[in-house]
């Protein structure tokens, strides 16, 4: 840091043509900026100033050497700002992936509380059903609605479950099915964040039985699977925020009431850190406290 400290002396110098001023602005003594100046030419073998008792002013060579270096002092200055500000609890900017859903009827109301505690703070949010990687991706946090977790790399916080169903268009054959061994894989309309098959596996508590989901129809968007099962396509499998209107409405209805998948986990992602970051700790404080005075729909 000492050349970086060295550089940042000179540009300041260049700009305000006086080594008294940058010496208040920097708290240094005005020897200890001459000195730094000195051993910057010395180092460049190059005059980058003409002194005068009153001012100093740039060489040729000067003036072209802090054209040159702006540009990459500012860069490292901004990385500097940033990598302090990612320490405070109040200051910095947070990037966040979240659910669709989740992101358009819960995140927002949360940032603008969080906002109006710490002003200073500043977000990058995207929306998005598919599962990010969040380190190759750079999120320094990640809201998931999944599986329970198995990636052994990052660091994740369950927050609480999220119970699915499955449903299918009141008066279609699929309504009319009175055990789930009776869905063929054409049938069962599958949620992949790859738009790919799944395995579904359902438990009445007693037994369980494994159905192959998404020969004919597969989406990585629950809104989506939602209308193709209510326009009569088949059965999915989807939690209740994605199909509560639709039973509200009677478009769609709970099938196999008998027969249940695993339940989904409402989790808080991170990237293997050592130690949570102070402003990222803080907003998953603040999730987690102001997540209950919302309702999630389970069916």
């Amino acid at each position: 840091m000492n050349d970086y400290k060295a550089l940042r002396t000179f540009l300041m110098a260049a700009e305000k043509k006086n080594f008294a001023q940058v010496a208040r602005e920097l708290d240094m003594t005005p020897a200890a900026v001459t000195r730094a100046i000195a051993a910057l030419e010395e180092d460049l073998g190059v005059q980058l100033f003409v002194r005068t008792t009153r001012q100093v002013s740039l060489t040729t060579d000067g003036a072209v050497f802090a054209a040159q270096i702006k540009p990459a002092i500012e860069t490292l200055e901004a990385a500097r700002r940033d990598v302090m500000n990612a320490n405070k609890v109040d200051e910095g900017r947070l990037r966040i992936s979240a659910p669709t859903w989740l992101g358009k009827t819960i995140l927002p109301p949360i940032l603008s509380g969080f906002k109006e505690i710490y002003p200073k703070m500043s977000f990058e949010v995207s929306v998005s059903d598919g599962l990010v990687n969040i380190v190759d991706d750079d999120y320094d946090l990640a809201i998931r609605i999944s599986a329970q977790p198995s990636d052994k790399f990052t660091i994740w916080r369950k927050i609480r479950v999220i119970p699915r169903i499955l449903v299918a268009a009141p008066g279609s054959r699929f309504a009319d099915m009175a055990h789930p061994s009776e869905l063929k894989p054409d049938d069962c309309l599958a949620y992949s964040g790859e738009s790919r098959r799944e395995n579904w596996v359902l438990s009445d508590g007693s037994s369980s039985i494994n159905v192959s989901a998404g020969r004919s129809f597969s989406a990585n968007s629950g809104e989506v699977l939602a209308d193709m099962a209510a326009e009569g396509l088949g059965v999915t499998m989807l939690p209740g925020f994605h199909i509560a209107e639709h039973l509200a409405t009677g478009r769609l209805v709970h099938v196999f009431k008998g027969w249940a998948p695993p339940d989904l986990w409402l989790t808080l992602y991170y990237p293997p850190y050592q130690a949570l970051p102070p402003r990222i700790a803080s907003f998953s404080k603040f999730f987690e406290e102001k997540l209950p005075a919302f309702v999630i729909p389970t069916h």
